[in-house]
Formats: structure tokens, sequence, C-alpha cells
């Protein structure tokens, strides 16, 4: 690797590292530009599920005021993170690469759909019957008074609706789909964090602000297991390794920063755009 690429790889961690700390998707940055300095695309893939473990933990410990109060709902879907992330790491050393080429872009366009009309199918799922009313708080609670016209302004300028009609942690079926987002970040990761999003937003009842914070604890979880694996069946490079861990543990506590200031509205703006030019390179790949 001559310095110039150096430069390259670490410069591209520092984005993936920002970009995964608030969206997702970094990988789409990094995994062209260690296949540009001629590294193959198994061992490419490998260097940057290890590189990126640094930069996911230090976007999770970014956004540790937002994990406040969920520790139990975060183990509960670390199982999930867990056995998917191994089970992707598996399959990328088992299964070819264009495996998983014609399901990826589908995905990725679904997931993209659910974050963008996230809150008109969060106000749908409400109408219906055993749904949370609109009184409800943002843990499900029923407001046993009326909210002061001036403190409810207050609360819609800071916060985003709540999402997750009945279920508190989502239920099976949020721990069934990230368990199966997570085999998929476990083998190539491209936008894993907008497809943990779009089910959280639909599923969970939370701000999104803690949802982001939940999607980088379980990034982190699918990152580490899977690098722990390739550790020992995998080739890698350990100068692409350490450039894109620095790189991206610096960047994971930029994005953080600027991150946690985004109005929903910015964040959801900011998901579908990003979530887009995943989709295109996905596509053109």
């Amino acid at each position: 690797m001559t310095p110039w690429e150096a430069v390259a790889v670490f410069a591209a961690g520092v984005a993936a590292g920002g970009v995964n700390s608030v969206v997702g998707s970094g990988t789409l940055i990094t995994f062209p530009v260690l296949l540009a300095t001629g590294l193959p695309p198994v061992t490419a893939t490998v260097s940057n599920a290890l590189g990126l473990v640094p930069g996911a933990v230090s976007g999770a410990f970014g956004y540790r005021k937002e994990l406040r109060g969920q520790r139990r709902r975060i183990l509960k879907l670390s199982v999930g993170a867990l056995l998917g992330g191994f089970t992707g790491a598996v399959l990328l050393l088992a299964l070819p690469a264009t495996a998983f080429e014609k399901i990826v872009p589908v995905v990725v366009g679904l997931a993209l759909v659910l974050v963008a009309f996230q809150p008109l199918i969060t106000k749908r799922l409400r109408r219906r019957p055993g749904g949370r009313s609109s009184s409800a708080g943002p843990r499900g609670l029923v407001a046993r008074f009326p909210t002061p016209l001036k403190g409810r302004r207050r609360a819609a300028a800071t916060t985003d609706a709540p999402a997750g009609p009945i279920h508190r942690d989502g239920g099976p079926l949020l721990f069934v789909g990230l368990t199966l987002a997570s085999v998929y970040g476990g083998y190539f990761a491209a936008a894993q964090g907008i497809i943990y999003m779009s089910l959280m937003g639909v599923l969970l009842d939370e701000t999104m602000q803690r949802q982001t914070a939940v999607k980088n604890v379980l990034v982190a979880v699918v990152n580490t297991v899977a690098a722990t694996f390739f550790l020992f069946v995998a080739d890698f490079d350990w100068t692409a390794v350490a450039l894109i861990a620095v790189g991206s543990a610096i960047g994971g506590q930029l994005g953080a920063a600027v991150g946690r200031r985004f109005s929903p509205v910015v964040l959801r703006v900011l998901i579908v755009t990003i979530g887009t030019v995943a989709l295109v390179q996905l596509l053109l790949r």
C-alpha cells in the first residue's frame, strides 16, 4: 500500500465512522477504497469488518445519553445481533460472493420505504384495535392529565413522535427482523444501519435518536462477533485494518456529536438520502 493509498483508506475510515454513527452505509465508503488498493473482495470485506469495530463502539459511546433506560432492551436485541452476526460471517466464507447480490437491493429499497413513510405507517397502526392511543407517552403510558399547550409545543419541537403501536420493545417481530438484518450485517454490512432503523421506526416505541443509539450498539455487536470469527479463519490486511480502525474511531465521535443535534425530520431525510445513494451503488455493482 502506497502512502497516498494509506491516506485514502484512513480518510475513508473517518467518513465511514461518522456516517455509521448517524445513519449507516459507511461500508460503501471504505469497501471501494480497499478494492482500489488492490485487495481481493473477501479480504477487503474482512479487513473492513475488523477496522470498523472501533468506529461502531465509538459511535455507541457517543450516543450513551440516549442509551439510558434501554439496558434490558439492548441485552435482548443484542442476543439476536450476536447470533445473526456470527451466522453472516460464516456465510461470507461459505457462499459465493454473488449469493446476496439480487436480494440486497430489494432489502435496502424496502428499508428506505419504511423509513420514509414511517410516520404514516405508525399513524395507521395506532388506529388499529390494540394500538396505542394518541395520548400515550413515549413508553406507551396513557397520560392521566392533559398536557399544557405550551408544553406540547415544546415537546413537539424537541422530539419526534414515538413509533410502535403495541410492544414497548417491538415484540417478537422486531427481534426476528433485527436478527435477520444482523445476518446480512455479518455478511456484508452495507446499509445495515438503515435496515435496523427502518424496522425500529415501525415496531419500536421510541424516538429516532434513541433508536439510533440502539442501532449503534447492535452494529457494534455484529461487527465485533464477525471480526472475532474472521481473526481465526480469514485473510485480512493489518495495515488496512489499523488505518480504518483509527479513522472510524475518530469519525464515530464526530458523527455522534453532530448527529445528536439533528431533528427527527433532518435525520429521516439524511437516512433516506444516504440510503438512496447506497441503493444506487449496490445496483451498479
